[in-house]
């Protein structure tokens, strides 16, 4: 872990919240700006129609009292991005904040922070591509302030741009009134780009619905250290339904079987689970164990039959729109034995087969390709989207109303992820419906399925919590309860 430059930011911490609390109390969280219109003046300011729920001012007040360090713990659409923002403009009017810097994961979170920080009248620099497109207006925006000729600069960049040699380089000229924001915080805790996090920064704030990597205590030590420890308030996903930052839902499960030659690769792949934690019972610093997880997980979310399981659904909902259809990374076989990845047999079956309306939705589409699908869906003139990955990383389309779920995965992570997106408010969204396939173990011998009780115990958990707080509860619950009298769990 690399050490901290010396940071002296000579801030009266106290002072501050009191300051807040006042304002918070009368509803006033900082002068407001004016209306939104399209125009930017690059100085942060609060807009006019925007009152903070009473979690993100707490939030904000906590962090103060935290002296400038913490991590923002919320459900997936509680308003992170929203608390982050409304902070900045508390700093700017109290301590003459000098520039905000956002890091997110992935290209399409920059252009959706971008979006949301023109509303709090910024304009923010996109470091996202080639540094020739940015590297320039960074220094010279650097230097202005510096030499006091430009009041703020935001900047918006990647993960992987972050470490590269050309950002990396302008980091010792930022201010040291500068606030960092690491969005979707968990990918920071590796090791590749935690070393990277700039120590000169002394004002650091996280976001992230699961801040724990998955199998990583390191990471999440490291993580935690650099930004700051959880503050209070916590937001889950039943308060983010109780306070209507997301929807009611109605919940689903589809139950699956495997194939008899999926069952034999699955008993292998478990037995060698139980052999790899009978060496090491260590989970966080098993290194047999992760892999053989990632492939059993991979076998599930490519399982054949949930193919039939998505026809026999659709069958009777081809009226229906805006729905998702979430698939896994892996490939299924089909009866000329030709592989194909789950992505084009979903989208084979949905467009020819059923006659219903979709496109794919992934990390491959380009940008502006993906604006232009996002928005036929939201008009209706696509029913439906087919997808990969796009649920587990802030991309933003509340106008889901129904999902597929037919992607399985044991990353605690990605499963709230996953679900929390479908629940996200839009005009004329008063419920989100989800069926979720969840495949079934097959027989096993009688050692290996003592390790499988274990795992399968943990995974069904999650089920029955997201389950626990659907429209449909008793009927969901009823139905996952079933698979623990099953198996004896």
């Amino acid at each position: 872990m690399l050490e901290e430059t010396t940071i002296n930011l000579k801030i009266d911490w106290e002072q501050l919240v009191k300051k807040y609390e006042k304002r918070s109390r009368l509803n006033k969280v900082a002068e407001r700006g004016g209306f939104y219109q399209g125009f930017s003046s690059g100085i942060p300011h609060i807009p006019t129609n925007l009152k903070l729920r009473d979690y993100q001012q707490e939030a904000i007040i906590n962090w103060f009292k935290n002296k400038g360090r913490g991590t923002l713990k919320m459900a997936t659409g509680s308003g992170k991005t929203i608390t982050a923002l409304a902070l900045t403009v508390e700093l700017y009017q109290q301590i003459g904040l000098k520039v905000l810097l956002v890091i997110c994961p992935y290209r399409h979170l920059v252009t959706q922070w971008a979006r949301e920080c023109e509303k709090f009248d910024l304009n923010p620099i996109l470091a996202f591509e080639s540094v020739y497109q940015w590297q320039n207006n960074l220094s010279n925006q650097l230097y202005n302030i510096h030499s006091q000729h430009q009041p703020f600069l935001t900047i918006i960049t990647t993960n992987s741009t972050l470490i590269g040699e050309g950002f990396q380089s302008q980091l010792k000229f930022f201010s040291d009134k500068t606030l960092i924001v690491g969005d979707e915080a968990h990918h920071l805790g590796s090791p590749r780009f935690e070393e990277s996090l700039p120590r000169n920064i002394g004002l650091r704030l996280a976001l992230s619905a699961t801040p724990e990597r998955y199998f990583d205590e390191a990471g999440t030590d490291a993580l935690l250290t650099y930004f700051g420890e959880v503050i209070q308030p916590e937001f889950t996903l039943a308060d983010a339904i109780k306070k209507k930052a997301l929807v009611n839902y109605l919940y689903y499960p589809i139950l699956v079987e495997l194939t008899e030659s999926e069952s034999l690769d699955y008993a292998k792949l478990t037995q060698r689970i139980g052999w790899a934690l009978k060496d090491n019972e260590n989970w966080q610093n098993n290194a047999t164990l992760t892999p053989l997880l990632m492939q059993r997980s991979r076998l599930i979310g490519a399982a054949t039959n949930k193919l039939q399981a998505l026809r026999d659904l659709m069958k009777n909902r081809l009226n229906t729109s805006h729905t998702l259809f979430y698939c896994g990374d892996g490939t299924i076989e089909n009866t000329s034995s030709v592989y194909q990845r789950q992505l084009e047999a979903v989208t084979q079956i949905l467009g020819i087969e059923l006659g219903y309306r979709v496109n794919t939705y992934t990390a491959e589409t380009p940008l502006e390709e993906r604006e232009k699908i996002r928005q036929q869906f939201e008009q209706g003139k696509l029913q439906g989207l087919v997808s990969i990955r796009c649920l587990d990383e802030g991309v933003d389309i509340p106008a889901i109303q129904q999902a597929v779920i037919l992607a399985s995965t044991g990353n605690p992570h990605q499963f709230i992820q996953r679900r929390g997106r479908i629940l996200r408010p839009h005009p004329g969204k008063n419920q989100a419906t989800l069926f979720d396939m969840i495949v079934m173990p097959p027989q096993l011998d009688r050692e290996t399925w003592e390790v499988e009780k274990n795992l399968l115990r943990k995974e069904l958990k999650r089920f029955v919590e997201f389950a626990k707080l659907a429209i449909n509860a008793q009927e969901a619950q009823t139905k996952l309860l079933s698979i623990h009298h099953r198996y004896q769990l």
